[in-house]
């Protein structure tokens, strides 16, 4: 449903600490993810990963929208940046700012 956070990742350089922080703090188990070094969250909704090797930073999230291009158009119009889409899943995404530069990110199912 448009709107719907679909997936968030936590970008960390150490993809084994993390999982055993985060395993120990919230219960979160995991497989091995599509990036080298990566982990799949297996039992949360919606499902997560840690992009093992990346700079730390903070958590990141993509929201499911219907259109791409439109929302994309939308995100500009009202004075945010939207970048080139790409693969994503089975769909494909954008990374976003809002106006006030906070990066999130948008999804749409491939028709």
């Amino acid at each position: 449903m448009a709107g719907d956070l679909v997936y968030f990742w936590i970008p960390v350089p150490d993809g084994e600490a993390a999982k055993r922080f985060y395993g120990e703090v919230l219960g979160w188990q995991f497989t091995e993810g599509a990036a080298p070094g990566g982990l799949q969250v297996t039992n949360t909704k919606p499902p997560a990963g840690i992009p093992g090797s990346s700079e730390a930073s903070h958590p990141q999230v993509c929201f499911q929208v219907e259109d791409l291009e439109t929302a994309m158009a939308k995100v500009r119009e009202l004075g945010g940046e939207a970048g080139g889409p790409h693969p994503g899943g089975e769909g494909r995404s954008v990374e976003c700012r809002d106006d006030q530069g906070t990066s999130f990110h948008l999804w749409a199912a491939s028709p």
